[in-house]
């Protein structure tokens, strides 16, 4: 469906995540993958999700020309845990002492889209809650060593074996927390294909 009212458009995407590109695919959106370097520092008064809309806003900087029938969509994930971003681990003793304080609690998971043409831009997030139960040393070992989520906000993946045994509670969208609201990204492209 959204292949035919997408026809006349040009997808960028702009994200080397495979869980990304597999929503693309999923929605049978045609797309070409296209990466830049982008530092991806923000204004330290920036809080949730003005944090991800500054973010996926920046990242569409880098891309300077773009033609008339482009459409470039940059994305950005955070945890957001006690007022404090959580972004990826640096290492496998940072992912530990992520997890362990997270056990037992809630966070919140923002991710923001960024869809910008030649001639306008639109920005939007989705919020969502999750609640992990108390995790073991060594469920938490276990899952590091396993599964090693070091390229991933907060350190899991909610698809992944932490998210079957450790998700207690979710309010919001399961996909926004895997780092696309996939139910507002369709709802923006189709406004756009109209």
């Amino acid at each position: 469906m959204l292949r035919e009212k997408l026809a006349n458009y040009n997808i960028i995407l702009a994200s080397g995540s495979p869980r990304r590109q597999n929503f693309f695919k999923q929605l049978d959106v045609p797309f070409t993958i296209q990466l830049k370097e982008v530092e991806e520092i923000y204004p330290d008064h920036l809080k949730a999700a003005e944090i991800t809309d500054y973010l996926a806003d920046l990242k569409s900087k880098a891309f300077t020309e773009l033609s008339e029938n482009d459409l470039l969509i940059t994305s950005d994930t955070i945890v957001w845990f006690e007022g404090k971003a959580i972004g990826k681990p640096k290492d496998k003793e940072d992912a530990f002492q992520m997890l362990t304080s997270m056990s037992g609690k809630k966070h919140y998971v923002y991710t923001s889209v960024s869809i910008k043409s030649k001639n306008f831009q639109t920005v939007f997030h989705d919020e969502t809650m999750v609640e992990f139960s108390t995790l073991t040393t060594e469920e938490i070992n276990y899952y590091l060593e396993k599964h090693q989520p070091y390229d991933k906000a907060g350190s899991y993946g909610i698809q992944d074996w932490i998210g079957l045994i450790g998700v207690n509670k979710l309010q919001g969208s399961y996909f926004n927390v895997m780092g696309l609201p996939v139910h507002k990204l369709y709802k923006e492209l189709i406004k756009i294909a109209t």
